[in-house]
């Protein structure tokens, strides 16, 4: 209909007008490098087939796919494949009369150049967006912009002092600033309207202002109401009530995720990365989910778990697959395939929890997928299972992942949350607990009588993915010499070498060589499944009692070290597959229709951009909402 076009138009501008937020979060100094960049992209003169120009584009646009100038999933910082002389070259042959520098008052260009050089070329400044490492200090050791003058200790003693008005009801602290220190008192810089990136802020406010005057029903309205009333506070019980509207709202056919969401890129773990996700319901598919979240009770009562960790009774948990719209901040150009949320614990216990798999995203990335698998399955067998069921065993584990996983089980009485509890290991151990509760069910005949999957073959399926994948397949994403800091590339090789050392006296998974190359294959698909379970009792108590050790324990012994040797092998069995170690997205376009001579909306047309590079200078041109620092 034209209401729900109309509504999907304003709430994918609502996202974009907040894109800038997440560059500034990402590092301090991204709005400038990338304004530097994208003026040479528009105005340099001279020759774009050269070799020097070319280097130039690679290097803006990884800084574009990964929304700054460290990466999206390892946060290294970018090495640029060119001199700074090179650099300043391009800077100073690009048109002035027509580009718009990011200077200072009373800046000169080659001023500018000095400040930037530096933080571009020194390999030493800055050199890691989120640092995890136990021998650092994680805050001042993260380039990420969610700290200034404080150190680790001291944003840890600062929440511990933390009370909350009803302590059963915590809100998300530290979720909506940044943590700085002036005139030696620490304070919060909070995200909103008349806060920090309040310019930015105001116009995704003004959006959804005018989404709430074409919501589908009173439910999303409310919600979206909500929504707006929290921006304008920056109070934290604001956010919480919103989402429990949102949850509420299970009716409507267009959804939003618009906030200040995942705290992954924070290395404590309280920072939420700005990101929106427009979505449309996929009404077939939504039916496999609702299949799998009706039965939510089942699945918790026969979770290989301890009795005290199950949640009785399981509370609302609401499952769709949705086709996207747009994306931007955290989730853009590189998608996650699974969404579950609100992420706070008392919510989700009270009213529960909406999950969703991206179903158009899920898609595109398997058409992708080309040649890996032929590479790293053993035998034909394992080739034949993939092609025949890989592509609804990943959507199965997806959903199960996110409608099952995130929300399963509980936290003990008086243990704080993951984020306390757990501190900088608690994505990693969510993130495996969610992938152990799907691997779990994979294998189970419940998923064959509910009638989500044929028979048990899908779940060996992805038992071969997964342990391919976490073993093997995803090494060719990180540079050799490198270890494992991303919490889901550490949580699946966690689960997998796990399982692995834990199967290897009873051969559960061979190691095997043919041709000087190395396969992991599976022998026995039950016992591993009875491993996996295993594992997700531990996690789930390390989780529900707060054990840090524990925690620690197995994330360093199994999901963060390397193999060197097989590192390097399968480095070289990717390199003649030219298959992209990260894939990306670019939005659709949407563009009103007006009636003649008035602001009246009659029409929303869908176009499909096939240029990055354009869509990129496009969103810098309208969706620059924040000055250079903030």
């Amino acid at each position: 209909s034209l209401q729900k076009k109309t509504l999907l138009w304003y709430l994918s501008q609502a996202g974009m007008s907040g894109r800038d937020i997440m560059w500034d979060q990402n590092y301090r100094h991204n709005l400038r490098i990338r304004r530097v960049l994208e003026e040479v992209v528009k105005y340099f003169p001279g020759d774009r087939r050269s070799a020097e120009f070319q280097a130039f584009m690679r290097y803006t646009k990884r800084v574009w796919f990964a929304n700054g100038i460290h990466h999206h999933y390892s946060g290294d910082k970018f090495q640029p494949g060119f001199s700074r002389e090179e650099l300043r070259e391009l800077v100073l042959a690009t048109d002035s009369s027509e580009a718009s520098w990011p200077l200072d008052p009373g800046q000169s260009l080659n001023q500018l150049m000095a400040v930037i050089e530096p933080i571009i070329f020194d390999p030493a400044i800055d050199a890691k967006k989120t640092n995890t490492a136990n021998d650092v200090d994680k805050v001042l050791a993260s380039a990420v912009n969610f700290y200034e003058g404080v150190t680790e200790a001291e944003v840890s003693a600062y929440y511990s002092a933390r009370t909350d008005e009803n302590p059963a009801r915590p809100v998300s602290h530290g979720l909506n600033s940044k943590l700085v220190k002036e005139n030696g008192e620490l304070q919060e810089k909070v995200w909103k309207v008349g806060g920090m990136y309040s310019p930015a802020i105001e116009q995704v406010v003004y959006w959804l202002e005018r989404a709430i005057s074409v919501a589908e029903n009173p439910a999303q309205q409310q919600a979206l109401e909500l929504l707006v009333a929290y921006y304008r506070s920056g109070d934290l019980a604001d956010f919480d009530a919103y989402n429990v509207a949102w949850v509420a709202d299970t009716e409507s056919t267009v959804d939003v995720i618009n906030g200040f969401i995942e705290v992954y890129n924070d290395p404590l773990g309280y920072r939420g990365s700005f990101e929106s996700v427009v979505s449309i319901r996929d009404v077939e598919a939504t039916r496999r989910i609702t299949a799998i979240a009706d039965q939510a009770q089942w699945f918790e009562d026969n979770a290989p778990i301890m009795d005290e960790h199950r949640k009785n009774p399981v509370v609302g948990i609401t499952g769709k697959a949705i086709n996207v719209v747009s994306e931007t901040g955290d989730a853009s150009p590189a998608s996650p395939v699974g969404i579950n949320l609100p992420n706070s614990g008392w919510i989700r216990a009270d009213h529960g929890s909406k999950s969703v798999t991206l179903s158009n995203i899920s898609a595109a990335y398997d058409a992708s997928e080309t040649g890996a698998l032929e590479e790293f399955a053993w035998d034909e067998a394992e080739v034949g299972r993939a092609r025949q069921w890989g592509q609804l065993a990943g959507l199965l584990h997806v959903d199960m992942h996110e409608v099952i996983g995130h929300a399963s089980g509980q936290v003990n009485a008086g243990v704080g949350s993951p984020a306390e509890s757990l501190r900088h290991y608690a994505s990693t151990l969510e993130e495996g607990r969610a992938d152990l509760v799907a691997l779990y069910y994979m294998m189970d005949p419940k998923l064959v009588e509910i009638g989500v999957m044929p028979s048990l073959e899908v779940g060996k399926a992805e038992y071969d993915r997964y342990i391919r994948n976490g073993l093997m397949t995803q090494l060719h994403r990180i540079e050799l010499g490198k270890n494992l800091e991303e919490a889901h590339m550490r949580n699946r090789q966690l689960i997998a070498s796990w399982a692995y050392e834990q199967g290897r006296e009873e051969s559960v998974i061979e190691r095997r060589e043919r041709d000087g190359k190395t396969w992991f294959v599976i022998t026995d698909y039950e016992r591993l499944r009875e491993l996996f379970g295993a594992l997700l009792r531990e996690h789930q108590r390390i989780k529900s009692e707060g054990d840090f050790a524990a925690g620690q324990a197995l994330v360093e012994n199994y999901g963060t070290r390397v193999d060197p040797e097989l590192h390097a092998e399968v480095l070289a069995r990717y390199e003649p597959l030219n298959v992209a170690p990260y894939s990306g997205f670019i939005n659709p376009r949407l563009v009103p229709v007006y009636a003649p001579d008035s602001e009246e909306i009659v029409d929303v047309h869908v176009v499909y951009p096939d240029n990055f590079t354009a869509q990129m200078l496009e969103y810098a041109r309208i969706h620059s909402h924040l000055p250079h620092t903030n």
